[in-house]
């Protein structure tokens, strides 16, 4: 081919000429912008037929919840823990671990997964919700939202619960093992409270006398009444020889005094301490195992009791375990119907910095069941928060969590954090540049429009060794009504610092959290 020059420019050599790619430079030299690749999309051979062989296959798997497009090819990409365990094989755990900064949408995510779950008969427990984040969710999935807090409702943590009933239900031998278990919990449960309130683990010796008195309690309850707090206290004032036998005080009450005191005195603090009466009366509202969603809303404690907090949080995932627990049990003895459940542990840092040794506790929480029909998802900001515990002990455990998780979702984290987090499940260099660009805030130019972080909605999926799976999740109508955790900065359905559209209004009124995009979490 040949060309002209055109006006003001230099000559182009004779004869036959070959084009750049972007075209020629200068003025009229045809100079075109990179083009992108087009988006794949998914169909059936029956729908796309028409188009062969222009259709071609796409990586995104199919299999479970939809969550959002894949950011390079626009397919459709779905998935849970649970659908991935028992339907793909993808993961040898049914468990996911999100890591991310405030406000990128982690809770919009987790969100979407209930609701996605709850359709297929996957029954949603959130334990411990701080916001509330999960609240709304749980109440339009018509299920059964438990509020507690100073003057609104508690939880007795002596109690057995749903475990309790399960074992009396079922009897026999069965029923003595499920008892055994649910001794279990209501021990470790205790031994969290007093691990909060001393701010260090329990002696392996109190441990003992704390069983023998929660045994005594047990044979000494009526039937239908569960013992309370007060009641362990009277135990140890009295001092019965199932309890002396453990303290080893051959008959000497000064010696078995000084052998209970440090642990009479602990739950004193626990009474009449920073916990104040939450766990010391009656629980105010028993989990129902029958509720197709269950929503244990924490918000009302205030962000300074972090000691209160953490109790709360440990209390609601042991009675949520438990029941669980219960639920299998009696479903293995031809009881209740067979049930699978996926369990919400938000904001994992709260009880992590509450005291030396908790992540144990919160370890033996989640180990005890491990059978089939529990799915999880434990969610935090970074594995700075497991850095920032007391030894090294409890780091090891808490960084155990994300390498036995079968999933892992990061929003975005800065780039340090990203090549730790890299060593532990495998990153590649473009995985990290790709997550640490998400947490950018957005630029100084914006003018309190539709402006919301880079990050937003983002997420990167790993699996195993694979290469991980860069998302955009795009929200409905009804969730943005169902999710926003910004309430407090909004009046009247609009921000109310700004006069005009506000940072998370749409320019085409469709919705509070603005254009097809999660809210913040």
């Amino acid at each position: 081919m040949s060309r002209q020059p055109a006006p003001g420019t230099r000559a182009v050599p004779p004869g036959p000429v070959t084009a750049p790619p972007r075209g020629w430079y200068g003025p009229a030299g045809g100079q075109v912008g990179h083009v992108d690749p087009p988006a794949l999309w998914r169909a059936t051979t029956v729908q796309a037929c028409g188009l062969w062989p222009f259709a071609a296959g796409s990586g995104a798997p199919m299999t479970g919840v939809p969550l959002g497009q894949h950011l390079h090819t626009g397919a459709t990409v779905c998935g849970d823990p649970i659908s991935w365990f028992t339907r793909a094989r993808y993961i040898s755990n049914p468990s996911l671990f999100m890591l991310g900064m405030p406000g990128l949408g982690k809770s919009t995510l987790v969100n979407r997964m209930l609701i996605g779950m709850s359709a297929t008969g996957i029954t949603p427990l959130v334990l411990g919700d701080l916001k509330p984040d999960y609240a709304d969710t749980v109440r339009a999935l018509g299920g059964q939202v438990i509020s507690i807090g100073r003057g609104v409702g508690g939880i007795n943590v002596l109690d057995p619960g749903a475990m309790g009933e399960a074992a009396a239900r079922i009897g026999g031998e069965r029923g003595r093992i499920l008892a055994a278990e649910a001794h279990g919990r209501v021990l470790n449960m205790v031994a969290a409270l007093i691990t909060i309130v001393r701010g260090r683990p329990m002696d392996d010796h109190e441990q003992s006398v704390l069983s023998a008195c929660l045994h005594h309690l047990a044979e000494r309850t009526k039937p239908g009444r569960a013992p309370l707090l007060p009641d362990l206290l009277k135990v140890l004032d009295e001092g019965p020889d199932r309890v002396r036998a453990v303290t080893l005080d051959r008959g000497n009450v000064a010696r078995y005094q000084e052998a209970v005191d440090p642990l009479h005195r602990s739950l004193l603090g626990v009474l009449d301490g920073p916990l104040g009466d939450t766990f010391a009366n009656e629980t105010s509202t028993r989990i129902d195992p029958a509720s197709p969603a269950v929503c244990v809303d924490i918000s009302r404690i205030g962000e300074a009791d972090t000691q209160l907090t953490a109790a709360a949080m440990l209390a609601a995932w042991s009675d949520g375990l438990g029941t669980v627990a219960a639920a299998h049990a009696l479903a293995d003895a031809g009881l209740a119907p067979q049930r699978w459940f996926f369990t919400v542990l938000d904001e994992l840092w709260r009880p992590l910095r509450a005291a030396s040794g908790i992540v144990e506790r919160i370890d033996a929480l989640t180990r005890l069941n491990r059978s089939l029909g529990l799915g999880d998802a434990k969610i935090t900001h970074t594995l700075k928060d497991a850095e920032a515990l007391g030894s090294e002990a409890d780091r090891a455990k808490a960084r155990g969590f994300v390498e036995r998780a079968g999933m892992v979702v990061c929003a975005g984290l800065p780039r340090s954090e990203m090549r730790e987090l890299g060593e532990i499940v495998g990153m590649s260099e473009r995985e990290i540049e790709l997550v640490s660009s998400w947490s950018s805030p957005p630029g100084w130019a914006s003018t309190g429009g539709n402006e919301e972080p880079p990050g937003r909605g983002r997420f990167l999926i790993k699996v195993g060794g694979r290469p991980g799976i860069p998302i955009k999740v795009s929200i409905t109508d009804t969730e943005r009504a169902l999710h926003n955790t910004n309430t407090r900065w909004t009046e009247a359905g609009r921000p109310s610092l700004h006069k005009g559209p506000g940072p998370h209004s749409s320019p085409s009124g469709v919705g509070r959290r603005g254009d097809s995009s999660p809210s913040g979490a």
